[in-house]
């Protein structure tokens, strides 16, 4: 048998960690690149890691004012949003060569969002047969890269494109 080590989800498995009060896209805009896992700051949209991604690269676009929906946030707000998503395609791509991506937000509890009262596009990169049996029988993911490395290599591909 394989052993995958994911050492930093030990913490999210044994629920443990940081709690974090209020909003947790508003409490990761006022943190350090490093400590929120940001990859880039824009104007009014910024870009960072999912802390328990899908796969890696997996990233998070928000707007830094607390919107809930499109249709609250003001039209620059998606304009931006929308170009970030262009340009984290781009950015990916060229990082992680994957085959695919899956881009979307999740409006509403019901609908999925795990912070329903703050808007965010996932960006995705997928690759052919990234579900294999692990994901199906075990449930389980694998994630090869650290989750620093994956920031710092973003982080200076979104700094280059400035």
């Amino acid at each position: 048998m394989e052993s995958l080590y994911t050492p930093w989800r030990a913490a999210y498995l044994a629920g443990e960690g940081e709690i974090v009060t209020g909003c947790l896209f508003c409490a990761l805009a006022g943190r350090t690149d490093e400590d929120g896992l940001i990859v880039h700051r824009g104007v009014s949209v910024f870009a960072a890691l999912n802390r328990y991604p899908y796969t890696n690269g997996h990233l998070m676009l928000v707007p830094f004012a607390h919107r809930g929906s499109l249709s609250a946030m003001s039209a620059a707000e998606r304009h931006e949003l929308i170009d970030l998503a262009a340009t984290a395609e781009e950015i990916l791509a060229a990082a992680y060569r994957p085959d695919g991506f899956n881009e979307g937000l999740n409006i509403g509890r019901s609908a999925g969002a795990g912070v329903a009262s703050h808007a965010h596009l996932h960006v995705v990169p997928r690759w052919d047969g990234d579900t294999n049996f692990l994901t199906v029988l075990g449930a389980t993911r694998t994630i090869p890269e650290e989750l620093a490395a994956t920031r710092e290599r973003l982080a200076a591909a979104f700094a280059r494109r400035s």
